[in-house]
């Protein structure tokens, strides 16, 4: 019997949003494959660039999904650009807070200490997701760091992935103030390594995986940290972005959702202007990728889909154009992920 995905690694580190759940419901099958994931021994860490709710609050909510979850499983960027504050400018410092009672929960736990206005003398700004989040604070924040103070963004997801759809992110709301400072914040969240740095120290991983949704911050922070991946289809991203996905940005391994950790690697094998994966082969013809016949359940479509982003990655690398929209069109109910 071949050996889980699972199996070469000693912890997952999972995405939030769009791999565990999507706002106040799960993935299907998440709960089920972490207790399995549980079950097998392997080491488990929540890892979210949402700084709005402190690491309590998130578990609790993992625990009323029915999954198992411990407050220490949990690391926010709010706790990653806590301890970033409280390095560069020691305890007791005075951050200026944008964003909800996550933030303000880490800087606390960092000894540091929140204010809420720029006459407070603040040192820096953390600013990050709060659900009420007003002009008022991001006014502070402009002023702020127009007189001088440090400014760390928890992340700078443009968007957030939820139960009713696709909404604005923290990134949209730093985007708003840097319009008024015209100067770039310090970003503790995925991609950059801070927040995937926090996790691996607070879980004592030696040789994790990554779980993620998107490229643009789960698969690139995996990658800027030197961790192996696991891109999912259960939330943000689909079949187009994978194959547009450029270097740095390319997972490691794919699957439905996360519970392809226990499934065997999918090990695609590349000649030239064909790859293959299972037994769908990718050929590149004339400028366009197609395969030799269709799949006929979502695993064989998995195995096409491998096939033809490691073809698709091929030609891009080499500056070559080339249509897969009827490859795309052949992957049947994946088309529309």
């Amino acid at each position: 019997m071949m050996s889980a995905i699972i199996d070469s690694y000693d912890a997952a580190l999972f995405d939030l949003d769009g791999v565990v759940y999507l706002g106040p419901e799960p993935v299907p099958g998440a709960a089920d494959g972490l207790k399995r994931l549980r079950d097998h021994g392997t080491k488990i860490g929540f890892v979210t660039n949402n700084a709005a709710r402190p690491p309590e609050t998130v578990a609790e909510h993992l625990r009323e999904l029915g999954i198992e979850a411990d407050t220490d499983d949990v690391v926010t960027s709010a706790q990653a650009g806590a301890r970033l504050l409280a390095e560069r400018f020691g305890t007791g410092a005075r951050i200026l807070v944008v964003g909800g009672t996550g933030v303000t929960a880490a800087l606390a736990e960092a000894g540091l200490v929140g204010v809420r206005s720029a006459d407070d003398d603040p040192v820096a700004v953390i600013q990050g997701y709060g659900t009420d989040l007003t002009w008022e604070q991001l006014n502070e924040a402009a002023i702020a760091i127009q007189r001088g103070a440090y400014w760390l963004a928890t992340n700078t997801d443009p968007t957030r992935p939820t139960d009713r759809g696709i909404v604005p992110g923290n990134g949209a709301a730093v985007a708003a103030v840097r319009i008024a400072v015209g100067v770039d914040p310090e970003v503790a969240g995925k991609p950059y390594p801070p927040l995937i740095t926090e996790t691996l120290r607070r879980t004592g991983a030696e040789h994790a995986i990554f779980v993620g949704d998107r490229f643009d911050t789960d698969i690139a922070g995996a990658a800027a940290v030197g961790l192996d991946s696991l891109f999912v289809l259960s939330g943000s991203c689909g079949v187009t972005d994978l194959l547009a996905a450029g270097p740095g940005e390319r997972p490691t391994h794919l699957g439905l959702d996360l519970r392809a950790l226990l499934d065997p690697p999918r090990v695609v094998r590349r000649d030239g202007d064909q790859a293959s994966c299972g037994r769908f082969t990718a050929r590149l013809e004339d400028g366009s990728i197609s395969f030799d016949s269709g799949p006929n359940d979502v695993e064989e479509a998995l195995d096409a889909l491998a096939a033809l982003a490691d073809l698709a990655w091929s030609a891009a690398d080499r500056g070559a154009t080339v249509e897969t929209a009827a490859a795309i069109a052949a992957l049947g109910s994946l088309h529309s992920k």
